[in-house]
């Protein structure tokens, strides 16, 4: 961590002042040096403002990967993006379980066996096309095939993407359907992967026109297999004798039974699936009206786990109950463009459908869960002591269904603008057992335990008793109602040269939360107890009557944030830019809002957390230098983040439910770039780069201990790039490319909280490729990820109570075979 915040915040200042004065002053230069060479850098085409520019004439930090480069990249979803995205990290343990964060905005991610229920919302916002899909504790891990591009909006984009885009946004663009065009494609490859077992994926789209300049259709098929790298291996467990909670392990017979996992071992077990298809129709009404809809499917399946335990061993873990997901979604999605006289006319809506199965050896908690000797092993009347197996199955269940509907006028103007109203309306449900088997061994047979059932008079998506075993469930829905109006409106002056741009966005959010988290009981005394007679919490009840607690009313929360830019183009070739923008995300109910904490030195666990508030100001510039062989774009930028939402889980002082709390203000100051060297006729090369410091400034956490003051946010590398290099040739007048690729990413810690906090070890990835053109539809290529077998310390996490490491696959070789036509 740096030490010395102060001194590495001034010179990130003065490093902007003289940057800035430098690309303006070579900008005179460069205008004069364009020539007749056809060795430039591509245009590329964004969306970022809701209307198409290109990128460099955007007057905000913008990152793109474009279709050709996620093919050049060989990227296919989440985990391969992000890694040539320096400013972009995640905190997360497999396929669709990650958060991302953006500019070093991060905290702890919760564990995924809670966030349905207890988790705050992402302050990144992530957009497939038209829709935000961002989703608590599990990102929406959209498979890359036929994918238009990705454009990443760092820092706060609040005016014209609300909620969530308090970090940044990323949004995924597919490509649609082209008229009178018919077109198609096939990606096919296959790789090994060191100590693990082979991999293999099938991608195809298809083009056709059905109606020229009327009507086109396009379909996308997909099926990749991940094969696995982790090893579940031969493990014991027996229940400690002492517990850090009331009760301890003391049966008659001082006999405890061995939990042993002989039948779940396996080598490489993290096997993972994508299979979907997306299918799009495009209509041409007339010459100033087009409807697109669009639907996509994909289910991911996944065993295993993707972090391993170093204290059983490099790519080892011992696992005690199964591990598995099946994550599926359905999104359908309808644009409507057109012309109204002088405006352009866009109403575009989404309906997306996520439904998530999910089970977790849950059996590490048995060494720190408090009550788990009451389960199934306490108390004298107890004749046995149970194995301590404990596994988590859990179901969340998504709907979300937006609308939007905006206007633009031409940018050609000298005042132009875009205008818009915007509706969200998310639902929730989840239902999270935890499966103790020991509760039907164990114990007195005069007073077993009951069936656990929601508590009468609570809102239920599943009114049953659950089944025998399940000691503790939430049975949660959550929904969120967002409306807002937003724009933006920007004046061109001095010839064009300066544009200043004002934006707004004033929102009203609505956040419920309804259910109940129910504990097993049984009555020592004989007395008889009903199926709900448990000691859970009906949240629409207050927790005690000197706090009101959750209740039925629901949180709401309105404001309005701002953005401001202003921009100088003196020339084609550059652009100078300054934004200030503020950005927000909705608070939520905490499950035990208003208890008692257990430790009477602590107060009560707040009933709600709200939104945190960010402030950034940056400064950028846009650069075709060199003669249009360098592009270079770079921006610095500041960050006040105020009333951050912290999750703790403290069952020793304050609840044996996790909570949330606004608990801390942080810092944050840095500066990224990206750039485009085309070095000579077939050398280029292509690299990005991210310098953050990060602090904590402030801490008010009443009910948390935090890293202390002057402390590096989680999650957050001081150093983070990528580059890439490319040299084109020929083998027997075929086209050829080798590339190689360096990513690298510093040392980080893993959590904000004090007794959770761990260094990450810094870590860079080679990566190397070649590919031949066999002709002009077909390319061949072979590929080695991970060259150095580098074992990356990705995210360092406690979320089943024995500390893991996800790391990165291990050294993998293969070969790709693409066709177009």
């Amino acid at each position: 961590m740096n030490i010395n915040k102060p001194f590495a915040k001034a010179k990130i200042t003065k490093s902007a002042t003289f940057f800035i004065a430098g690309a303006a002053a070579t900008s005179g230069v460069e205008a004069q040096e364009q020539d007749s060479n056809n060795n430039f850098i591509e245009e590329v085409v964004v969306t970022s403002q809701k209307r198409e520019e290109n990128a460099q004439e955007v007057p905000i930090t913008l990152q793109t990967l474009t279709g050709e480069k996620l093919n050049e990249y060989n990227i296919s979803n989440f985990d391969e993006y992000i890694e040539y995205l320096p400013n972009v990290t995640s905190g997360g343990r497999g396929p669709g379980q990650s958060t991302i964060y953006i500019r070093g905005m991060a905290v702890d991610p919760i564990t995924v066996m809670l966030s349905g229920a207890q988790g705050s919302t992402p302050n990144v916002a992530l957009y497939l096309d038209e829709q935000p899909v961002t989703s608590v504790g599990r990102n929406l891990d959209v498979y890359v095939a036929d994918m238009e591009r990705i454009e990443v909006l760092p820092g706060p984009q609040g005016t014209l993407y609300g909620a969530s885009s308090q970090a940044g946004t990323v949004r995924l663009i597919t490509n649609k359907p082209k008229f009178n065009e018919l077109e198609g494609g096939v990606n096919v490859s296959s790789f090994a992967t060191k100590g693990g077992d082979m991999s293999s994926s099938l991608d195809s789209f298809i083009n056709i026109p059905i109606i020229n300049d009327a009507w086109s259709v396009r379909g996308v098929f997909f099926n990749s297999s991940s094969g696995g790298y982790i090893d579940n291996v031969y493990g014991e467990r027996v229940l400690p004798d002492t517990f850090i909670g009331s009760f301890v392990s003391d049966p008659v017979t001082p006999d405890k039974a061995t939990l042993r996992n002989v039948d779940l071992v396996e080598d490489n077990f993290n096997d993972a699936s994508y299979q979907g298809y997306r299918l799009s129709s495009k209509t041409n009404f007339d010459d100033n009206w087009e409807l697109l809809v669009q639907h996509l499917n994909q289910d991911i399946v996944a065993d295993g786990v993707f972090d391993y335990d170093p204290e059983v061993g490099d790519l080892k873990v011992q696992r005690f109950f199964q591990d598995e997901m099946k994550d599926s979604f359905n999104q359908t999605s309808w644009t409507l463009d057109g012309r109204l006289g002088m405006l352009d006319v866009i109403y575009t809506g989404a309906f997306l459908e996520r439904d998530v199965d999910q089970k977790i050896d849950y059996s590490g908690y048995a060494n720190v869960g408090p009550f788990i000797p009451y389960y199934i092993c306490n108390y004298p009347s107890y004749t046995e002591c149970a194995e301590p197996r404990l596994g988590f199955i859990g179901n969340v269940f998504n709907e979300r269904t937006t609308n939007e509907f905006r206007v633009s006028s031409n940018p050609e103007n000298k005042i132009f603008f875009t205008v818009g109203v915007f509706s969200d309306d998310s639902l929730i449900e989840t239902l999270d057992d935890y499966y103790y088997p020991g509760t039907a061994t164990s114990g007195s047979i005069d007073y077993p335990f009951p069936q656990n059932a929601p508590i009468s008079g609570s809102v239920m998506v599943n009114p049953n008793a659950r089944g025998q075993g399940i000691a503790f469930f939430n049975d949660i829905t959550r929904t969120e109602i967002q409306t807002a109006v937003f724009g933006e409106v920007s004046f061109k002056a001095l010839n064009d040269l300066l544009m200043f741009t004002l934006g707004a966005r004033s929102y009203d959010l609505e956040v419920d939360f309804a259910g109940s988290s129910n504990f097993l009981y049984r009555d020592y005394s004989g007395s008889e107890i009903p199926v709900d007679g448990d000691g859970g919490r009906n949240y629409d009840v207050p927790a005690n009557e000197d706090i009101p607690g959750h209740g039925t009313e629901p949180l709401t929360e309105s404001d309005t944030i701002l953005k401001f830019t202003v921009s100088f183009k003196p020339n084609d070739n550059t652009m100078l830019y300054a934004t200030s923008s503020e950005g927000f995300r909705p608070g939520g109910f905490n499950r035990g809002g208003g208890a008692y904490s257990y430790n009477s030195e602590y107060p009560n666990v707040p009933v709600t957390y709200l939104s945190d508030d960010v402030t950034n100001s940056e400064i950028g510039a846009k650069t075709l230098l060199m003669n249009g062989k360098l592009r270079f774009n770079g921006s610095f930028y500041w960050i006040d983040w105020t009333d951050m939402q912290s999750t703790r889980f403290d069952p020793v002082n304050v609840s044996n439910l996790t909570f949330v709390e606004n608990a801390a203000d942080a810092e944050i100051s840095g500066f990224e770039g990206d750039f485009i060297y085309l070095a000579t006729d077939r050398l280029s090369f292509t690299g990005g780069f991210s310098l953050n410091n990060s602090e904590l400034v402030r801490t008010k956490a009443l009910i948390q201990e935090l890293a202390p003051v002057g402390s590096q946010l989680p999650l957050t590398p001081e150093v983070q790039y990528f580059l890439r290099g490319v040299y084109d040739y020929d083998i027997n007048n075929m086209p050829a490319r080798l590339a190689i690729v360096n990513k690298h990413s510093g040392e980080a810690y893993s959590s904000i909280v004090a007794d959770k906090r761990r260094k990450q070890d810094a870590y860079s990835i080679f990566d190397a490729s070649l590919s031949i053109d066999l002709n002009e539809n077909t390319v061949v290529e072979a590929f080695a990820r991970n060259l150095t077998d580098e074992r990356a310390e990705l995210f360092f996490n406690e979320m089943d109570d024995v500390p893991r490491v996800t790391t990165n696959r291990p050294r993998n070789i293969g070969v790709r075979i693409s066709y177009k036509f």
